[in-house]
């Protein structure tokens, strides 16, 4: 069989995703639709955008699918006239039922952004950075009714950065996903694939990212709380709160130093230097409500922050 025998449909919806399709247009394979999440209000003005999946596969002429509800009968019945061999998702955004898990005879490959069965769930990007790992990776699964619980089919992994926030790791990681499941589909194609069953009780959890999941807690280690403001970044961010108003944290640094958790050390160009349980982080950029991220030497011009002031 050749790439071009093999009906694709593809399903993902953020820029994410956009890598792996334009690898699949790249291998050849006969993309006969796209399903992408319908078109949401953005920016300031509220305009209806639509997602980089979308506007790259209209690029290409493929016919783009936007159902509200994939599990609707309608939804499926679609799908079904497509015929699929096989489907691929990167970050859809919703879950496929086993009405649409049973349609393609090679089944549903999804590309997962961490080292299954670690890190299961929607945000394996910043649950690796927040949890301080040296090490995740790309595994591509055939998906079954769980929650990424599918047998494992590439793995390949990569070193974190000790100072790397989520959003560079998500862009050297969905340069990563193409190249897997480009590997993944070699594999489909020669009949080669050798499905592993992912190991349960190794498995670990990475909800989705909520803005209040950005409160810092000071009572951590420096190193604890310099993984959790990168894992942060650039969303939802890290904050604390500077005489009850909320402060944007980023660009942290773990300095020599002591002092009370929450406490500010020093302040000066080089960075304003918070105690934490067990050490100090030096935070490089800071942002109140209303106003732009600033470095911390323009930040003190214009904000009375001294050693001795608590964050809380």
């Amino acid at each position: 069989m050749t790439a071009s025998d093999l009906k694709t449909v593809f399903m993902g919806t953020p820029e994410f995703a956009v890598g792996t399709l334009e690898g699949l247009l790249g291998a050849g394979v006969d993309l006969v639709g796209v399903y992408t999440q319908p078109d949401r209000p953005k920016g300031r003005g509220r305009k209806m955008t639509p997602p980089p999946v979308k506007e790259l596969a209209l690029r290409h002429g493929i016919p783009v699918f936007q159902p509200q509800k994939l599990r609707d009968p309608e939804a499926v019945a679609e799908l079904q006239q497509l015929d699929p061999d096989l489907i691929v998702v990167v970050a859809y955004g919703q879950i496929l039922p086993q009405s649409v898990l049973d349609i393609p005879r090679f089944g549903c490959i999804n590309v997962h952004a961490s080292l299954l069965p670690k890190f299961r769930g929607a945000a394996p990007i910043n649950k690796a950075i927040i949890d301080g790992e040296k090490v995740t990776g790309i595994t591509t699964m055939l998906m079954d009714a769980g929650l990424d619980t599918g047998d494992m089919l590439v793995r390949k992994s990569l070193e974190i950065g000790p100072d790397e926030t989520a959003g560079e790791l998500h862009d050297r990681l969905a340069l990563l996903g193409r190249e897997t499941m480009l590997e993944t589909l070699q594999q489909v194609l020669d009949g080669t694939l050798s499905p592993q069953q992912q190991n349960d009780d190794e498995s670990s959890y990475a909800p989705m990212m909520k803005k209040e999941d950005g409160r810092i807690d000071w009572s951590l280690s420096a190193q604890e709380v310099h993984d959790r403001v990168r894992g942060l970044a650039p969303w939802p961010g890290a904050f604390t709160r500077l005489d009850g108003e909320v402060l944007k944290i980023a660009q942290t640094q773990v300095v020599d130093g002591a002092g009370d958790a929450g406490t500010v050390v020093a302040a000066s160009a080089d960075g304003v230097d918070v105690a934490c349980c067990d050490g100090v982080i030096r935070i490089g950029a800071l942002q109140l409500p209303g106003k732009k991220m600033l470095s911390a030497a323009d930040f003190l011009r214009g904000c009375q922050l001294e050693k001795g002031q608590i964050l809380e």
